[in-house]
């Protein structure tokens, strides 16, 4: 453990919602990989907190306010008579209205924002939401099955207190939201680690989009091909950080730890292993900084659910006691027919990453940090908090104050079924 507090944000609701049948994005992913978080003793090591809702006060900091209104407002039962205003703020398609769809979004924000404020009140050094990183929300936009965004508000958070705030995506998608946000700013760096060409959703994201005006060089982009592996990825990753972390020197780290990029993703075209993409959270967390640690993409579950559980216990710093048989628990059944925590994964495309490509990328980004300079901050008053401290302190994982959860707490919410359709 090393003497690293690390707070745990979920609710026992998270998997009840439901994008709709045949649609790739689960929330029912999070409560599955709960499931493994509590059966292999990962709790007894955690702070749980069940996360207070967002309110629209917390999302405006960044979304519109018409658009924050919309959202509250529309239903499935009412959205033809707001055709207009679905089409003006891209709700549609892939990211469909469904049953209780604004409560969802209050949900994982709010985790996100308190888990913001957990690191700013040095209650904890590491905050986990596998329910949040919806990195694709504009600020007036929905896109990528995203309807808030959630890092976005978080960072924010965290720049009440921290002058300079590394983001770090780690998608398969880019995380062209964030990046959006932030893209004239000289305290976040944004770095996305992403599929880039042959008309790859969302099509942003090439080695040459660097920020703008103030923001120029703060934006880091390494686009890659088809079937990126272990050895390739790591290649990158860490030489890039690296720099980053030497020229940029964040006060803290945001991670999108999307979980599209492991092989065999129905929408991903990478090749990681399990331990491949838990080695950028070891990575990271090695810095000592606060870490806000977040969901993402991810569209098969049972991997999905692996991949959660065993970064949580890198996070922890527990993982090489983590069996890699499963253990018994009440969705055991999808994890077939391996029932393993990190199982070869199937490559998923051949790996069409050149070497001297991947030379050229690497070289290209370590040219552009070497003339950058972590930027000055001026003094200024800090911002009020998004949540008052007690708020955001919020109910304990099943007791009446925040404490730590039991085995009990998760058995008492583990069992839901909605929005499986298949893992």
């Amino acid at each position: 453990m090393g003497g690293r507090k690390v707070t745990y944000y979920y609710d026992p609701d998270i998997g009840d919602f439901y994008y709709g049948q045949g649609h790739p994005m689960k929330p029912h992913r999070v409560r599955l990989a709960h499931c493994l978080v509590t059966r292999y003793d990962l709790w007894r090591h955690l702070d749980i907190v069940r996360p207070r809702p967002a309110r629209k006060c917390d999302l405006v900091e960044f979304h519109s306010p018409d658009y924050v209104d919309f959202l509250r407002a529309v239903t499935p039962g009412n959205q033809e008579e707001l055709s207009a205003a679905l089409k003006q703020f891209s709700v549609a398609g892939d990211c469909p209205i469904f049953d209780r769809m604004y409560q969802y979004c209050q949900i994982y924000a709010g985790a996100s924002i308190g888990a913001a404020m957990q690191l700013n009140y040095g209650r904890a050094d590491i905050a986990i939401n596998w329910a949040g990183g919806m990195h694709h929300a504009k600020k007036a936009e929905a896109s990528g099955f995203c309807y808030i965004n959630d890092i976005v508000l978080a960072i924010l958070e965290l720049l009440k207190v921290h002058s300079r705030v590394l983001y770090v995506d780690i998608d398969v998608h880019h995380g062209d939201g964030v990046e959006e946000a932030f893209l004239t700013s000289d305290r976040v760096m944004t770095v996305s680690f992403h599929k880039y060409g042959d008309n790859f959703f969302p099509g942003t994201g090439d080695l040459g989009d660097c920020g703008l005006a103030g923001g120029r060089g703060y934006a880091v982009n390494v686009p890659l091909r088809n079937g990126m592996d272990d050895a390739s990825y790591e290649g990158l990753f860490r030489p890039i950080m690296t720099a980053i972390m030497e020229r940029f020197q964040p006060e803290a780290i945001v991670l999108q730890s999307g979980a599209d990029s492991l092989a065999g993703d129905k929408l991903g075209v990478f090749n990681l292993s399990i331990p491949g993409h838990g080695r950028c959270h070891a990575f990271l967390r090695a810095f000592g900084l606060p870490l806000l640690v977040l969901g993402g993409g991810g569209y098969k579950v049972k991997n999905v659910a692996r991949c959660w559980a065993y970064e949580t216990g890198v996070l922890l710093g527990v993982e090489s006691s983590m069996s890699e048989m499963l253990p018994p628990n009440d969705y055991y059944e999808v994890f077939g027919p391996d029932y393993r925590l990190a199982p070869t994964l199937a490559p998923a495309k051949p790996n069409q990453n050149k070497r001297e490509t991947l030379d050229k990328i690497r070289n290209t980004i370590l040219e552009r940090l070497r003339n950058l300079h972590p930027p000055g901050v001026s003094f200024h008053e800090r911002a009020p908090d998004a949540l008052s401290w007690d708020f955001v302190a919020g109910t304990g994982f099943g007791v009446a104050t925040k404490a730590r959860g039991s085995a009990a707490d998760a058995d008492a919410v583990g069992r839901g079924e909605g929005g499986m359709d298949n893992a």
